[in-house]
């Protein structure tokens, strides 16, 4: 994945493409980060890149609502633009039904019977659904299903 991007960076220097390119940069530069960061061994594995995206991803979104609502529409359309370039590097995000179900299976295999047991389920469901559901929303449906 990490040379799908650094491609893609090339791509949009080419076709002269400042959001891409942006967004790209952004990407590399907390790869670089998260590779050299202590502890680590120089490597970086593709569900950790996904990590970084989704956290980028993320980032531009509240950013852009912050700009929204300090009526700069103008910075707001870049965040956003940046975001949707990369949305394209994550996994399709999960229906509620699909969710729904592999919380369900998770719950039941764990054994989880309420609410004191809702930081088995998280540890467990957040590294399986990693890269396909939003953490906040994988919360909201553990907490539906256990309360």
């Amino acid at each position: 994945m990490e040379k799908k991007i650094q491609n893609d960076i090339k791509e949009a220097m080419k076709a002269k493409d400042k959001v891409a390119l942006a967004a790209l940069r952004a990407v590399k530069s907390e790869i670089l980060l998260a590779k050299t960061a202590e502890g680590k061994t120089g490597e970086i594995t593709d569900a950790e890149i996904l990590k970084i995206i989704q956290k980028l991803v993320k980032q531009r979104n509240e950013s852009a609502a912050l700009y929204s609502e300090q009526k700069r529409q103008d910075l707001a359309d870049d965040e956003l633009a940046e975001a949707a370039v990369l949305k394209k590097y994550l996994p399709e995000p999960m229906s509620d039904e699909e969710l729904s179900k592999n919380v369900q299976e998770i719950i039941n295999q764990v054994g989880a019977k309420s609410m004191a047991d809702m930081g088995k389920v998280m540890g467990i469901a957040s590294k399986k659904l990693a890269g396909k559901a939003d953490g906040r929303a994988i919360a909201t449906k553990v907490k539906q299903l256990l309360g």
